[in-house]
């Protein structure tokens, strides 16, 4: 009898979901979060990764051997170093050089190669220098930011499973938003589902640094974003995202970065607001990739 082996692509996507047990205290609310460091590149960004990626291939934009750019602040890097990895594309990231030692090493170790910008420059930076790049003939630019195979994914994948892991009940969709992706696409579906559904999105307080999350200038502000389809904008404070993500880990059992804490933290503000509520909030990525920061040190 002939057995089909999934191949590593296959193992992105249907991830976890699973109640907070003592953070949400008394209440009759579910907490619910959805463990995207489960994929095999550790962040909900190989959805979106393989997808570019993939269907880039399908128009025939791209083909392996090509080298492909993009800018990034760490796990869409990691994500498309492995999806060039599995698919024989050669890869260039280009991230600011304050991103943490983890993520530099896991883009490499996928055979990615780095260019670094300076922190002052950042991601916008970053995002200018590709585009020039590709105007010089260096590669293609996958550019997540305004690429509509990364909502996509998100309409495909994440948002039909949370609403088949709740069975339908979930209330408000809580996500952290970067280059908005997830929070676009998941929108989107569950809304089509349940328009009744609350969409809050997640922005960091002026002078916070939180990996991952973004409050863009104007014009930087990625093209695939849609402020219709968010509810609600939450700022959050980073001692506040850092606190809420090392309690997930102590209390919870859960090991996360400093977006899913913050991501977190605003569902626990949410839920003194309501009752008899299912909260969803994405757990985006893994706590392991950011411990060279200091954020998980004792105090």
């Amino acid at each position: 009898m002939s057995v089909q082996y999934p191949t590593i692509a296959d193992c992105v996507g249907n991830t976890p979901l699973v109640r907070l047990q003592r953070l949400p205290g008394e209440t009759s609310n579910t907490l619910l979060v959805k463990l995207e460091g489960n994929n095999p590149a550790g962040s909900v960004k190989d959805r979106p990764a393989l997808s570019m990626i993939t269907r880039a291939e399908l128009r025939g934009d791209i083909q392996p051997g090509d080298t492909l750019i993009e800018a990034t602040s760490g796990n869409t890097g990691i994500a498309l170093a492995m999806a060039a990895a599995i698919k024989g594309y050669r890869m260039i990231l280009i991230m600011p050089d304050n991103s943490s030692a983890e993520r530099k090493a896991s883009m490499t170790a996928y055979g990615a190669e780095l260019i670094l910008v300076s922190r002052e420059e950042g991601m916008e930076g970053a995002r200018d220098l590709a585009t020039r790049m590709q105007a010089e003939g260096k590669g293609k630019v996958l550019d997540q930011f305004g690429n509509g195979d990364n909502p996509s994914a998100h309409y495909a994948s994440t948002g039909p499973e949370i609403w088949q892991q709740t069975g339908g009940s979930i209330t408000h969709f809580v996500s952290s938003m970067g280059t908005t992706g997830t929070i676009m696409g998941v929108s989107r579906y569950l809304k089509e589902q349940s328009p009744a559904v609350q969409i809050v999105g997640l922005q960091p307080s002026e002078g916070a640094a939180i990996p991952g999350i973004r409050r863009w200038p104007q014009e930087y502000l990625p093209k695939i974003f849609d402020a219709a389809r968010v509810d609600r904008i939450v700022d959050m404070g980073q001692a506040e995202a850092e606190e809420v993500m090392r309690r997930m880990a102590r209390e919870e059992g859960i090991f996360c970065g400093v977006s899913s804490g913050g991501a977190v933290a605003a569902a626990l503000r949410i839920s003194k607001e309501v009752e008899n509520a299912v909260i969803v909030a994405i757990i985006c990525d893994r706590g392991d990739r950011y411990l060279s920061t200091g954020v998980y040190d004792p105090r």
